[in-house]
């Protein structure tokens, strides 16, 4: 653990975490308000439609101590980080245990306006630019864990570009867990009219089968004409509890691409939705899922059209191994004055064992008559007549599968412009297959 003073998640720790930090008033003011919602929110019930394939009665969040500014363990993070290797940069952020440990900017990009760093510190110095898009995307109200993140959040990471300014290189952001720490990063991306950027965003427990505990959320707001591309990279331990909402605001003739890996944590249940608000927005959502032991992934998705003319991708493709389970909800949502949508959205899952479970559930909600929505889902096992036609020409069971994996993950991989993403992709997925009878 990297706090020297453990506090609670109660109202004792929340008064003991507002004390300890140096903060506006008018962000105080919204801490106080969500812990007070938070306070009085139940943990979501078993029942609720949203959690009835996801089990948390082992997670006790007592267990746990919230953030405090204590000593920071040394950690070697360009050990943990897989897509910065060969990448120029443009500025970088690093948190443990969400603390920030080091945050640069390219002077070239702070003199075009850019600003890029710890969000607590920024809404000290540039409150203008934060106040009034925080919690713009992201609901406090959404559920309990929302609201303990919204009064909890901290190491939180910042990045504004201002109107027309295009960012080059990447924006990375990295996220580490010690065992048995806390993160709870809030990551405001706001790009102002015309902009365009480019973030990798890790998130890396420092061991394979390191506990923990993660309650985080992404607000990622474009205004009209801007341009994003978004890597979410996500390798908690496989002893760690992994709670996120992660939404999207792409405004008129702005473009989204969003890439996720989730191949870490023991336990995730993830809301990621992406709005699009107006004329002409148009977005491209990839997923990666690569699951074993008893991991369960659950991720909940929305592609939500509230504009007309709006176009939406959507692709999530999951491989599950050993006793582990994937859980993928997606919703295309189209509002009554949202004509002339164009939404796709599908979900193929290759279940490598016996024993994994894949649990695919799309789903359209639309209110305008002029549109064209689609979705699919397809789950199978490795096919044997590709094995044996690998194996007939040398390859062993555990090549011929590798390799069929590959394949299956190649759709994703081809949409990814990025070379280090889409190689260290590859590569953490290669290593993760094992040989099955």
């Amino acid at each position: 653990m990297t706090q020297t003073a453990q506090l609670s998640f109660d109202a004792a720790g929340f008064d003991a975490f507002i004390e300890s930090r140096n903060e506006p008033d008018w962000l105080t003011d919204l801490r106080r308000e969500a812990w007070q919602h938070a306070d009085a929110m139940d943990w979501p019930a078993r029942r609720h439609e949203e959690w009835i394939r996801t089990d948390i009665r082992t997670f006790q969040i007592g267990k746990y101590a919230a953030p405090s500014n204590g000593a920071v363990v040394d950690v070697a993070t360009d050990d943990v980080h897989q897509l910065t290797h060969g990448v120029e940069l443009g500025g970088r952020l690093e948190t443990v245990d969400s603390q920030i440990v080091n945050e640069t900017l390219d002077p070239e990009l702070a003199a075009k306006g850019v600003i890029f760093g710890s969000l607590e510190r920024i809404c000290q110095e540039h409150p203008e630019v934060v106040r009034p898009h925080l919690f713009t995307a992201f609901d406090p109200d959404y559920d309990k864990f929302a609201a303990v993140h919204a009064a909890f959040f901290a190491g939180g990471q910042f990045l504004y570009v201002p109107r027309n300014v295009v960012i080059e290189k990447p924006i990375h952001i990295g996220s580490v867990m010690t065992d048995g720490g806390c993160d709870t990063t809030h990551t405001l991306v706001v790009l102002d009219e015309g902009a365009e950027a480019t973030v990798l965003h890790e998130s890396n427990s420092v061991t394979e089968n390191a506990g923990g505990l993660h309650m985080g959320a992404i607000e990622l707001i474009q205004k009209p004409g801007s341009h994003l591309r978004y890597v979410n990279l996500q390798e908690w331990g496989h002893k760690t509890f992994h709670f996120a909402h992660q939404k999207a605001l792409v405004d008129k003739d702005a473009t989204l691409q969003w890439t996720i890996a989730a191949m870490g944590s023991g336990l995730s249940k993830v809301n990621q939705s992406v709005d699009l608000i107006g004329p002409g927005a148009d977005s491209q959502v990839n997923g990666v899922m690569f699951t074993e032991g008893r991991q369960h992934l659950a991720y909940h998705t929305q592609q939500y059209h509230r504009a007309p003319h709006c176009h939406s991708d959507f692709l999530y493709k999951a491989a599950q191994q050993d006793k582990s389970r994937t859980v993928w909800r997606g919703m295309i949502k189209v509002d009554k004055d949202a004509q002339k949508t164009d939404g796709y959205q599908r979900n193929d899952n290759l279940v490598l064992s016996h024993h994994s479970r894949a649990d695919s559930i799309p789903g359209l909600e639309i209110e305008a008559d002029d549109v064209r929505c689609t979705h699919g889902s397809t789950t199978a096992k490795v096919d044997e007549e590709q094995i044996f036609y690998a194996r007939c020409r040398g390859f062993t069971r555990k090549e011929a599968t590798r390799m069929i994996v590959t394949g299956f993950f190649q759709q994703i991989f081809d949409r990814i412009t990025i070379e280090s993403v889409r190689d260290a992709l590859g590569a953490a997925i290669v290593r993760q297959v094992r040989e099955y009878d």
